[in-house]
């Protein structure tokens, strides 16, 4: 979702929780954290190709590790 523009990414969204609601699961490799984190139920966090955490939106905006790598100390 990284090319798109706001409505864009709006409708991207939208069509990702219309599959989610079939009961399909879907895997999603994706830098927009907007959408991440609405529409995620797990989440799981690579560096350098390597797990560094994973779990709900909420663990993963609270992680330690994340936000290090991410953001800095």
């Amino acid at each position: 979702m990284a090319g798109l523009n706001h409505t864009e990414v709006a409708q991207a969204m939208e069509l990702v929780k219309k599959i989610q609601d079939k009961g399909i699961t879907i895997f999603m490799v994706e830098h927009v954290m907007k959408a991440i984190m609405s529409i995620c139920d797990r989440i799981m966090v690579l560096h350098h190709g390597e797990k560094i955490a994973e779990g709900t939106p909420q663990e993963i905006a609270a992680s330690k590790k994340v936000i290090e790598v991410y953001l800095g100390e």
